[in-house]
């Protein structure tokens, strides 16, 4: 399917969103909702929503979020607050599926989302409780850890000193507008302390959550703390993998996300792949 533009009401005005729909003759099947990382962008998944969507037998919705893509870039003076993504998860999400009349609360999608992403579902997830069938997260951050920061600060090196910025401008029409948004928030000295634990205790939808055991943005911690508070948790640990599971595991990580869609949901437990 072709990308499409929609605009939105947000922070009193009109935003642009690029979205693309999946398979969507399987109008009887379950919509599953891809959140991308900090960087990243609806082309930057390339065809791994496709492939998951044909392995699970959902739909799909792919889209950037503001800032990001061909949506509508941040502002050259516009600074990311500390609940950059719970405005993502509270405001921006919904207003985007009102826009595109999905009833969530008569038919609840699933949530897949990676990194920031993943963050963001899981703050709709323990927000619109009754509005979410169900939610992947991969690399999701619960808290913030100086192997984060670090990572982080080398990126912005790396954005300044090297091909970074051309090559993310493939994937944005404002790569100073994705980059720097993230980065200095994410470096910002009062984001050490920003944490979502208090806030997911409250999720009640089934959740899978991943993570790559050489994941250079975050340890396994962050989600063995979502296990200890959420025992609906399932814990996918992917050895031979960093912070992209669906670009350096796809294959597991297509199997595992298609096999807990369609479980019965009465039980919890964890995977290991190795």
């Amino acid at each position: 399917m072709s990308i499409e533009f929609i605009d939105i009401d947000w922070d009193g005005k009109r935003v642009r969103i690029e979205h693309r729909w999946l398979s969507p003759e399987r109008g009887e099947r379950p919509l599953l909702v891809f959140l991308h990382e900090g960087l990243g962008s609806l082309a930057m998944w390339k065809d791994f929503p496709r492939r998951l969507c044909g392995a699970a037998n959902c739909r799909g919705l792919v889209y950037s979020r503001p800032g990001y893509g061909r949506s509508t870039p941040r502002g050259a003076e516009e600074a990311w607050g500390l609940d950059f993504m719970h405005r993502q998860a509270h405001e921006v999400l919904p207003a985007l599926l009102r826009a595109l009349n999905i009833d969530a609360q008569a038919e609840p999608p699933w949530l897949f989302g990676h990194s920031d992403g993943a963050s963001i579902a899981l703050l709709y997830a323990a927000r619109f409780q009754s509005q979410l069938a169900g939610a992947i997260v991969v690399a999701p951050h619960v808290m913030v850890e100086d192997l984060s920061v670090h990572s982080i600060e080398l990126a912005r090196q790396a954005y300044v000193d090297t091909d970074l910025r051309q090559r993310l401008a493939r994937y944005h029409d404002d790569p100073d507008s994705a980059f720097w948004g993230w980065n200095r928030i994410w470096l910002h000295p009062p984001f050490r302390k920003w944490s979502i634990e208090a806030e997911i205790a409250a999720i009640a939808c089934p959740l899978l959550a991943v993570q790559g055991m050489d994941d250079e943005y975050g340890t396994m911690e962050q989600i063995h703390r979502i296990a200890r508070s959420l025992p609906q948790t399932q814990l996918l640990e992917l050895a031979d993998c960093g912070h992209s599971p669906h670009r350096d595991q796809p294959e597991r990580l297509i199997a595992a996300s298609a096999a807990f869609i369609a479980l019965p949901r009465s039980g919890t437990g964890s995977l290991r792949a190795t």
